[in-house]
């Protein structure tokens, strides 16, 4: 007669002693507790299939309590009365875990965001995983890509959206857009739900940057550039922004190596321009030309003896390996009184792209390509450094005259009227 066995208690699992050898405690129905030499306390369950002996195995304790594994037991012994193998299901099960990992929506992003950064400018690379990261992975990153739905994305938008991040959030429906349309190119699902959310959520309010237009403000704002007292290279680079009027991060990341005084012009490598990425692309190793007008080149080189032992123009105040940080001409613009509704660093741009058309007349394709807007040039390039470049070096002259102008306190040329 087979030996009765008792099942244990809860007491005697904790209590369980290890030995020099490995030892079961037994509890009934094939479940025992495998004790190691080590401390381990280890849950199996000893059955039968198709006569032959198989072990399943249920964890470890504590993790696993005694009444788990009795539970797990049992429904493993349901599974056989139906003749279906425990142990091969929870083979299946595993499977299905890894598979849905190795598909989930943050895995996948992170494979798409790394197969195309290396198209991108590195502040646009960096923006859009850490959007992704702290918008969209904490709530939808660990679920298999292929069981999403719009409204999943919608949920996720929408939390955006009650944030104010509106422009964040139709960022991230193109981004997660662009991971869908990836996933259908690998096999990993089947459509992009992104798709059925068309107006679903509002728009970004479009703002234009904080630019002054009237000539006398404009007087003013430059008189008060002249009088800045803080420090001389964010001073020079003030007046620079008003004579150039490029964007500020092309500004800033000038290199003395770029400025040609024979030539008498300044020459930005289209790679590190805010322009479309096809467009750097197609117009990769050329230049965006900026003519240097007398007044910009007698700043340059009142600039050069104090920062020409740096590769910048403009170099940090803390280290000359870097230039100046991108909030030092809005700080300056804020310590001379402009506030971020009069006046910013992309001001000038839209300032002299108003003022140019307006007070001096000029053609507004010179304008455009000055402020290097990507425009079909007649050659079919999406932008050409030599178009219309005699016009444009009149032009620049001409606009720093003006400036002068206006500062000296010239009579203040009424606009004219568009009719």
């Amino acid at each position: 007669m087979p030996k009765r066995i008792v099942p244990l208690t809860a007491t005697q699992v904790d209590k369980a002693k290890t030995q020099i050898k490995e030892y079961k405690l037994f509890d009934g129905g094939g479940l025992f507790l495998l004790v190691t030499p080590t401390g381990g306390k280890l849950w199996n369950l000893k059955y039968r299939f198709n006569d032959k002996e198989k072990r399943l195995s249920f964890g470890s304790y504590p993790e696993i309590s005694l009444l788990d594994a009795r539970k797990r037991r049992d429904d493993a012994r349901k599974l056989l009365a139906n003749g279906i193998d425990p142990g091969e299901v929870k083979k299946a099960m595993k499977a299905s875990r890894i598979e849905s990992s190795e598909n989930s929506f943050e895995v996948v992003a992170r494979e798409w965001h790394n197969k195309f950064k290396s198209q991108w400018s590195e502040s646009h690379a960096k923006t859009t995983i850490s959007r992704l990261e702290k918008n969209i992975f904490p709530w939808i990153g660990s679920r298999p890509i292929n069981e999403l739905e719009p409204m999943d994305i919608l949920e996720v938008l929408r939390r955006m959206e009650a944030r104010g991040i509106l422009e964040s959030a139709k960022r991230m429906k193109i981004a997660c857009g662009q991971v869908f349309r990836y996933g259908v190119a690998t096999g990993r699902c089947k459509r992009d739900p992104t798709a059925d959310l068309k107006g679903a959520i509002a728009p970004p309010v479009t703002r234009n940057m904080a630019a002054l237009t009237r000539p006398a403000d404009v007087a003013e704002l430059l008189r008060a550039i002249d009088n800045y007292k803080g420090s001389f290279v964010v001073k020079c680079a003030l007046q620079l922004a008003a004579l150039w009027f490029c964007r500020p991060g092309e500004l800033r990341n000038t290199k003395w190596s770029e400025i040609d005084f024979d030539k008498v012009e300044l020459n930005i490598p289209v790679d590190r321009m805010k322009l479309p990425t096809t467009t750097k692309r197609k117009c990769k190793g050329q230049y965006h030309c900026i003519p240097l007008s007398k007044q910009a080149i007698s700043i340059l080189k009142e600039l050069h003896p104090l920062t020409s032992h740096s590769e910048y123009v403009f170099p940090s105040i803390r280290t000359n390996l870097k230039p100046m940080s991108d909030a030092a001409v809005l700080n300056a613009l804020r310590r001379m009184g402009y506030d971020k509704d009069e006046m910013s660093g992309h001001g000038f741009r839209a300032m002299a792209r108003t003022m140019i058309r307006e007070q001096l007349h000029l053609d507004a394709e010179y304008i455009e390509l000055q402020l290097a807007h990507a425009t079909k040039s007649p050659n079919g390039t999406a932008y050409d450094r030599v178009s219309f470049l005699p016009e444009r070096r009149k032009m620049m002259q001409q606009w720093a005259n003006y400036l002068n102008q206006l500062k000296e306190g010239a009579k203040v040329i009424p606009i004219r009227v568009q009719v």
